[in-house]
């Protein structure tokens, strides 16, 4: 079967050639057009007119000719005389009837024969209208026969030729063209600026803003001043202020809404992270009772909600769904990352192993807080991708490694779990969209990618034949690698003596 004919070309020139006329160019072509067409009106009684006035100007001239013949002695003339009456009428002969004589003045002794006779003392205007085309789309070749008034006699006839009578209203035809190009012209641009300046401009002030409050409608400098205009358009203005004003309030507030419940999905998932530590740590206490295990756990538990507290005031405060600014100083990461030990606590039974090949010297110029989070997301996620579906190569495993070089700390997590799927990869780290497990809300990577983008550093997730690799970056701060200040020794001796206390947690 043949392919049906494609019918979506005219209407896609249409809409090219309409978006390059524009609406200034439409108006001045309509009214070319409507001036074009007006004139046509008028030039179709006009010519017409100008057909009866040329003819009775020659049967005028005819009654002149026969007052001569009148005065002529005995009403003869000589030939040169009668030819130069003939010529100056241009007639091929002259009848004129008075008191029931009828005189002719003819060039030859018998008239020549006429294709049509015109009475204009009985002319109607549809049939001078339809003579007047008939002489300019049908010339006859033989002469025409005119019957006209005449002034002290009963009436005047003249055979005359078609073609002087077709030049002339030809001639007329071509001035009231190049006259109505002229009027066309000069009404379509009075017209064209009148437009341009009462609807066109201000239309394209309308769309102009209504693209510009499309592009940022919670920003109130885009909404539309109305002018001072009372008409259409001045109500137009009003309401497109008046629907601005309300849309940018709504989103505004639609916003307000989405980061708050953003900011509380956030403070959820960072509080269920943190205070897992804890919950282990406290199990840990009630297994091991005495003054010894509380020594061992209790400054790693207060390190913990500590942070947790931090993190609560430090999001209600900002009142946003966004990470406030790092409060970064020179720390050794391997402490920070000790709480990834305790994590396979939260899977029993499925024997993950914790893997931490980060060198105790290696300092980090970051926010603790932070940090910790970014890890405690990465290592979660490992975990419950193990614990859930199992490793794909020997026993489960979750490894934490960490190198300087230079200026930049690189931070790899990874493990040998199911990996990543594809359908999750495009938006890893976008918030809900990202999601890579059945349940999880997709904030992990989300909050994950934000921090460290907040310390300047980036991260991905790299290609590996077995399981999930996180690779992050977290370069220093532009004061350069020093020694560690002393609020990041004190947090990271509190760690220390807690887990030095405590082999058995590593």
């Amino acid at each position: 079967m043949a392919d049906p004919p494609a019918t979506g070309a005219p209407d896609g020139f249409q809409r090219q050639l309409a978006a390059r006329l524009g609406l200034s160019g439409r108006i001045l072509l309509l009214t070319i057009l409507f001036v074009m067409i007006a004139e046509v009106l008028i030039y179709v009684p006009s010519v017409a007119n100008f057909r009866f006035n040329w003819l009775n100007d020659r049967v005028a001239a005819a009654q002149i000719a026969a007052v001569v013949l009148d005065a002529a002695p005995e009403e003869r003339i000589s030939e040169e005389l009668e030819d130069r009456l003939l010529n100056g009428v241009g007639a091929e002969a002259i009848a004129v009837r008075s008191g029931g004589a009828r005189r002719l003045l003819a060039r030859a002794e018998k008239p020549p024969m006429v294709a049509k006779t015109i009475d204009l003392r009985e002319s109607r205007w549809w049939t001078l209208i339809e003579d007047a085309f008939s002489v300019l789309l049908f010339p006859a070749d033989e002469p025409i026969r005119i019957v006209g008034h005449g002034m002290g006699v009963d009436f005047v006839e003249i055979i005359i030729d078609q073609r002087p009578l077709r030049i002339a209203m030809l001639d007329f035809s071509r001035n009231i063209l190049l006259l109505s190009l002229l009027i066309s012209g000069i009404t379509a641009s009075l017209v064209y600026l009148a437009l341009q300046w009462v609807i066109v401009r201000p239309v394209r002030r309308l769309t102009g803003n209504i693209a510009a409050f499309a592009s940022d409608p919670e920003n109130a400098a885009r909404i539309i001043r109305p002018s001072a205009r009372a008409d259409e358009i001045g109500v137009a203005e009003q309401a497109l202020a008046g629907m601005e004003t309300v849309l940018a309030d709504e989103l505004r507030q639609k916003r307000r809404l989405a980061e708050l419940g953003l900011a509380v999905s956030k403070i959820n998932h960072e509080l269920r992270n943190m205070l897992s530590v804890a919950q282990l740590l406290t199990d840990r206490l009630e297994g091991d009772r005495g003054r010894a295990a509380a020594q061992r756990v209790a400054p790693r538990l207060v390190a913990t909600l500590d942070r947790a507290i931090r993190f609560c005031e430090a999001t209600l405060a900002y009142g946003r769904a966004v990470e406030p600014l790092p409060q970064r100083r020179r720390v050794k990461l391997a402490p920070l990352a000790r709480d990834l030990e305790d994590l396979p606590a939260l899977a029993p039974g499925a024997g993950i192993a914790v893997e931490l090949a980060i060198p105790e010297d290696l300092v980090i110029d970051a926010d603790p807080d932070q940090i910790s989070r970014v890890l405690l997301n990465l290592g979660r996620n490992a975990i419950q991708a193990l614990s859930q579906a199992g490793a794909t190569d020997g026993p489960p495993r979750l490894r934490v490694s960490a190198e300087r070089s230079g200026s930049v700390v690189t931070v790899t997590v990874e493990d040998n779990g199911p990996g990543v799927p594809e359908r999750a990869r495009a938006n890893l780290f976008t918030a809900i969209r990202g999601a890579s497990r059945n349940g999880g809300a997709g904030l992990g990577l989300a909050i994950t990618a934000e921090l460290v983008r907040l310390h300047g550093g980036t991260i991905a997730l790299e290609d590996t034949p077995v399981g999930a690799r996180f690779v992050f970056t977290i370069p220093d701060s532009t004061s350069g690698v020093g020694r560690v200040d002393e609020a990041g020794a004190k947090d990271t001796a509190k760690v220390e003596r807690g887990v030095a206390k405590d082999p058995g947690t590593r």
